[in-house]
């Protein structure tokens, strides 16, 4: 049944219209471990001739006594290696949540983003639910990259990579505010382009 669910949210998704790009993506990579909260945000992709060169998180440190979030938002750092000297980045992201602050930017040594894997809490019962809590990403060099974030729940497995394309853009799925437990991110879609 977790499988009919994405596939349609990934049809849902692509409808989605593309607010003001006209870069077409090719395909995408997802995971199978992100949490059951929230909506798709929109798509949103690198400019064209960019691709993601690394990225950033938007993170709530743990509150202690109270509602953890963690993870609120990706932001992909898009640029054009073959300028060289990575001087002008191009941040993209889709949703951001609504608590934290933004880490330190992670870059791929060359080469692009590629793969991803998600660290996500399984459901708490009556605790505190925190959905996905911290992100990786796999670089075409081989380089591993782990964002700054928490250390709650349990990485899944890697995505499929993008093979000879690169990552240029993602979606977020991220639960509104709550009168009570509150997770913010739950699951992201990342974008390939040639």
């Amino acid at each position: 049944m977790h499988h009919l669910s994405i596939v349609l949210s990934l049809l849902a998704i692509i409808g989605q219209h593309v607010s003001g790009q006209t870069r077409d993506f090719s395909s995408w990579v997802f995971v199978l471990n992100g949490g059951p909260w929230g909506d798709w945000r929109s798509i949103n992709l690198c400019p064209d001739g960019t691709y993601a060169v690394g990225f950033n998180l938007r993170v709530e440190q743990p509150v202690g006594n109270g509602d953890d979030t963690a993870l609120n938002g990706i932001r992909l750092l898009c640029a054009d290696r073959s300028k060289g000297v990575l001087r002008d980045l191009f941040p993209t992201e889709s949703h951001s949540g609504f608590w934290g602050d933004w880490t330190r930017d992670k870059f791929c040594p060359s080469g692009y983003l590629t793969a991803f894997q998600l660290r996500v809490e399984s459901r708490q019962g009556s605790g505190d639910d925190t959905a996905a809590n911290n992100v990786r990403f796999k670089c075409t060099d081989g380089t591993v990259l782990e964002g700054d974030s928490t250390s709650w729940g349990d990485w899944g497995e890697w995505s499929g990579t993008c093979g000879e394309r690169r990552i240029c853009g993602l979606t977020t799925k991220v639960e509104g505010k709550q009168l009570g437990d509150d997770t913010a991110l739950n699951d992201a879609i990342m974008y390939c382009c040639n």
